[in-house]
């Protein structure tokens, strides 16, 4: 757990070796930006796999892109040939990244969010870390509730979504 936690933490280190204004461009990226935005998982590794210890952090920071159909990068892994760490923490970047205010959009609710996931189990998400992820559904509320109120840009209908609905 230690390294899913320090491979969760740094998992987007790369994009510092990406340009800003890649980063945060409003619109769509073209092929040559989205070229260069598919690098930061391997900058990413070459950052963290130098600190001893790190090996499956590192691992999570190289394959936190690959999907479980196979439609990820940088390696187009498949299943388990993606490791645990990087599957489990695959879902919660995506609750991370859905619930979040992005420049180029804005954040959906916890429920929104969590549908989408679960539409993705088998596709995008290994089905055993949906399921993981559906298990500790009251937790990652709570934390996305908690990420919302501290973010100023948050909408009350937002804060509405994620803290009300279905709970398991």
């Amino acid at each position: 757990m230690h390294q899913i936690y320090w491979g969760a933490l740094l998992h987007d280190i790369g994009k510092i070796g990406v340009a800003d204004a890649i980063l945060l461009k409003q619109g769509p990226l073209n092929k040559d930006e989205w070229q260069e935005m598919r690098t930061h998982p391997e900058k990413g590794y070459r950052i963290v796999s130098q600190i001893p210890g790190m090996e499956e952090a590192g691992e999570i920071v190289l394959s936190h892109e690959e999907r479980f159909d196979g439609s990820g990068y940088p390696r187009g892994l498949k299943g388990e040939q993606i490791g645990l760490g990087a599957r489990l923490f695959a879902v919660i970047d995506t609750l991370d990244a859905m619930t979040s205010d992005r420049s180029y959009r804005k954040a959906l609710s916890f429920d929104q969010a969590r549908a989408e996931i679960v539409s993705m189990s088998g596709t995008q998400f290994d089905p055993v870390a949906v399921q993981a992820f559906l298990t500790e559904e009251t937790t990652l509320r709570e934390m996305v509730v908690a990420k919302c109120m501290m973010s100023p840009a948050i909408t009350q209908t937002q804060m509405k979504g994620a803290g009300h609905g279905k709970q398991h």
